[in-house]
């Protein structure tokens, strides 16, 4: 418990069983509760995981944003309901350490959301790809001139008041998940914040994304849809009812 409120964690892990309890182990005392979510992993993920002190979920349905999804299904199930939700990968390339920075501007000031950007903060060499950068810069830029919000990174490493994560109703499954939320949270209007985070190559094996050709091709195909998609909603949330009867 941080300043009287509850605080979950959701770590979406597959075939992170080198890495899995360094990031558990990592985790700030204050944290109430741990749920990392085995993504259909076929090494000992799950169990370093329960080791280590994390209470473990299995979501065989693969995806980024399922496996968040049911980390957040879970967490409404433990004790007591979170009031703040931190997302962080199972990687090890960001430090939960650093959580204090991510909840602080939603406790101290009011946030909505809190976007850990890697570019803001510093970075181990190699810790983000060229492809990464790249990205990272191209989907910043048409979410600020398609929804008219201004961030520096797609990072992970995040935290959400609970009730801002359920008005967003995300529903992507895959990697698009990041981006979805940080789309929805300007149409709706949230407090957004961004503070930077360290940034590390991962501890061991090789990103499912942006270590190999196919995950980037992937990664920004699924980037652009969310986002041209999420601008098309917009657009007919912004009809008038005369406007949508004449069609």
């Amino acid at each position: 418990m941080r300043d009287g409120r509850n605080i979950g964690v959701v770590i979406p892990a597959l075939d992170e069983q080198d890495a899995i309890g360094r990031v558990v182990d990592a985790i700030p005392k204050w944290v109430d509760d741990v749920v990392v979510v085995d993504n259909g992993s076929t090494d000992g993920t799950a169990r370093v995981a329960a080791e280590h002190g994390a209470r473990v979920v299995a979501e065989p349905r693969r995806g980024y944003g399922a496996a968040c999804l049911a980390g957040v299904r879970s967490l409404s199930l433990g004790e007591a309901s979170p009031d703040i939700v931190v997302f962080v990968d199972g990687d090890f390339s960001d430090d939960p350490r650093e959580m204090d920075a991510l909840v602080a501007p939603i406790l101290d000031r009011g946030a909505d959301l809190v976007i850990g950007s890697r570019v803001l903060g510093a970075r181990e060499k190699g810790a983000l790809s060229i492809q990464q950068r790249f990205g990272n810069a191209l989907t910043c830029s048409l979410i600020r001139v398609l929804h008219g919000a201004r961030y520096t990174d797609l990072g992970p490493f995040r935290a959400i008041r609970r009730e801002a994560l359920e008005r967003l109703a995300l529903d992507a499954a895959g990697l698009g998940w990041t981006v979805q939320m940080q789309v929805r949270a300007a149409r709706r209007g949230l407090r957004i914040e961004e503070v930077p985070v360290t940034c590390r190559r991962r501890a061991a094996g090789k990103s499912k994304v942006s270590g190999t050709v196919r995950g980037v091709v992937g990664a920004g195909t699924t980037f652009l849809w969310v986002i041209f998609s999420e601008a098309f909603d917009a657009a007919l949330e912004r009809r008038t009812p005369s406007e949508q009867l004449s069609r």
